[in-house]
């Protein structure tokens, strides 16, 4: 039993935190921002941030700190000798690869997806050879599985994935699910969403709020706004001049806005303006879009895969991946205001089922019942 465990106090925990992005979060940063934020008002917690570029700490709590190299470094192999200086009494990473030889701690290493085994394109933002490293890391399960059970436990954001990480038997060691959540508005702004049905219904405009990769098959989105006279599809992210080539190419009747990303505030307020938030995507780890739209009051009309079935619940409209006309379809049956209304208060129920201090609970959970083990040898 751990020095902690034994006098009751509160469980030394560092967070690997050097995913934070510098200026404006993605899926994984805004994860460790909001999970740290929640462990930060814990009392069986003493959380430590593991940095590796000091602008990360615009985007994280007022919590200590420890500088060490990033995680795409030669060094990420031998870091958890730089993170022993810390003395904690557990680890807890949002990935799979933080390196471990030579490590004094109990650890934790997080799965959000397995998208990439069936979907091998690797981020563009990547340095070459992390590239070059990421399709070969995804052409086997074996390298997951070894670097899964160094570890000695395993976090993942959905049951959907949990349920793959069994399926294909990645690791012996315990996965706990630590769900991704969002920051809901209060509830006025989702009872003004429904009082406003009959506009929402008309408005006519559409969301997509995520990546242009192949696997997100937005062009299905394209497709469908084409079947429907009067609609505009919001493309909210970034976007090169290629990409907005290849999609305006598809159908001269598609009404596309690219707005090449917005900030938070912006992106807000086109969702209290918008019909719906929209996504075709073939597969996903989570989808935090989804129970953003939904605490707003928008509803959401998706692909019909199982993560998304997990998040929207009863409150979302489903449809067929790849087709373009179900979409469509689904997508005009919100014209009814009375549907609309329905359905914008049954998203906004069915977010508040996701918290970030819930998924802090879990973690917390899980790193107390660490810390109660012996040390790894």
């Amino acid at each position: 039993m751990s020095a902690a465990a034994a006098s009751g106090a509160p469980v030394r925990l560092a967070f690997d935190c050097r995913y934070t992005r510098i200026g404006r979060h993605d899926g994984i940063s805004r994860y460790t921002a909001g999970v740290v934020t929640e462990l930060a008002k814990r009392d069986d917690v003493d959380v430590t941030m593991v940095i590796s570029d000091e602008r990360q700490l615009a985007l994280l709590p007022d919590l200590p700190w420890h500088k060490v190299s990033g995680p795409t470094s030669v060094r990420e192999p031998l870091v958890a000798l730089q993170v022993n200086r810390l003395k904690p009494d557990v680890v807890v990473s949002p990935m799979q690869t933080m390196g471990t030889t030579g490590r004094r701690y109990r650890l934790a290493l997080t799965v959000h997806d397995l998208i990439y085994y069936a979907n091998p394109e690797p981020p563009h933002d990547l340095p070459g050879f992390v590239r070059v490293l990421w399709r070969l890391y995804h052409k086997a399960w074996w390298p997951q599985r070894m670097l899964l059970n160094r570890a000695d436990a395993v976090v993942t954001v959905s049951q959907t994935t949990r349920e793959l990480i069994a399926r294909h038997d990645l690791t012996k060691r315990p996965v706990v699910v630590a769900r991704n959540a969002a920051d809901l508005p209060g509830p006025a702004a989702a009872s003004e969403a429904a009082d406003a049905a009959e506009a929402r219904a008309g408005a006519r405009s559409i969301m997509y709020m995520g990546s242009f990769m192949p696997y997100k098959n937005v062009e299905t989105l394209v497709r469908a706004v084409a079947e429907l006279p009067g609609y505009t599809l919001h493309l909210l992210s970034r976007a090169g001049d290629d990409v907005e080539q290849r999609l305006r190419a598809i159908d001269p009747d598609a009404r596309l806005e690219f707005h090449d990303g917005v900030s938070d505030n912006d992106y807000h307020a086109l969702l209290q303006r918008a019909t719906a938030l929209v996504s075709a995507s073939l597969d996903e780890g989570f989808g935090i879009p989804l129970v953003e739209a939904m605490g707003f009051g928008t509803p959401v009309v998706v692909s019909d895969i199982p993560v998304f079935r997990e998040i929207g619940g009863e409150a979302a409209l489903y449809a067929p991946a790849r087709d373009a006309a179900a979409f469509a379809h689904t997508i005009r049956g919100l014209e009814d205001a009375g549907e609309w209304r329905r359905r914008s208060i049954a998203s906004r129920a069915q977010a508040e089922t996701f918290s970030w201090a819930a998924s802090a609970r879990a973690i917390a959970e899980l790193v107390t019942g660490l810390s109660g083990r012996s040390a790894p040898r």
